[in-house]
């Protein structure tokens, strides 16, 4: 599995990467065309949730018709044949992923949320996910409250999403928008009953093996990189 956000690696498009994912997760704040371009090299599934910086995806739905918005055919903004899994649980490569976009509201932009507001959409989230079984990957934006996210108010994390992750157990919680600057950012864990949830922050990219069905134990890590 391939994870990426918030900044461009040029190997990863131009062939000198020897990575051979079934899935992409993008975490946000990715150009549509990067995504696109890293579907056409590795011709797997893109699972994605926005940033921050992406642009408004709200307010389309999926009609017999194609995709309309306030009434009106309206093609979403994401990158082409991804799946967005802002909200919502699906189900891809025999991975159980339920995301999350967005950050903490800090200015006037698109997919920002209060806390209340995130915390009534991981609501809704958690209750899909009941009705699915078991989550492999819980892919957010935006990190938990507490676990590696930043000092200043555009990038704290959201305390709902700690809970979403310890609800929910997935194997795995990854996110990105909290940025390396050239540093390595320590191996965090969000603690479960009886247990943790291993934390990647995968801004630039994190190649990592995951099992359907398994249990964190079964996460490995083959290949990272902190930032472009």
């Amino acid at each position: 599995m391939l994870a990426v956000s918030d900044e461009e690696v040029v190997s990863l498009t131009a062939g000198t990467c020897r990575l051979q994912p079934d899935v992409i997760l993008g975490a946000g704040d990715l150009p549509a065309g990067y995504l696109e371009a890293l579907v056409d090299r590795y011709s797997v599934p893109l699972v994605y949730v926005p940033g921050n910086h992406d642009p408004d995806m709200s307010g389309y739905r999926w009609t017999a018709r194609g995709f309309v918005r306030a009434g009106m055919p309206a093609e979403p903004p994401g990158p082409r044949g991804g799946i967005s899994a802002d909200g919502a649980v699906v189900r891809v490569a025999g991975l159980t992923v339920a995301g999350l976009g967005g950050c903490i509201r800090y200015s006037g932009g698109p997919n920002q949320w209060t806390e209340a507001a995130q915390a009534r959409r991981a609501w809704r989230l958690r209750a899909r996910a009941a009705r699915r079984g078991p989550v492999d990957v819980v892919l957010t934006h935006a990190p938990a409250a507490g676990v590696g996210d930043g000092p200043d108010a555009p990038h704290l994390g959201f305390a709902c999403v700690g809970k979403l992750v310890a609800r929910l157990r997935p194997q795995v919680f990854v996110h990105g928008h909290v940025h390396p600057h050239g540093r390595r950012p320590a191996d965090l864990a969000v603690p479960v009953p009886g247990g943790e949830v291993p934390v990647l922050n995968t801004v630039g990219y994190t190649y990592f093996d995951v099992t359907p069905g398994g249990d964190t134990s079964g996460v490995s890590v083959q290949e990272r990189r902190y930032g472009a």
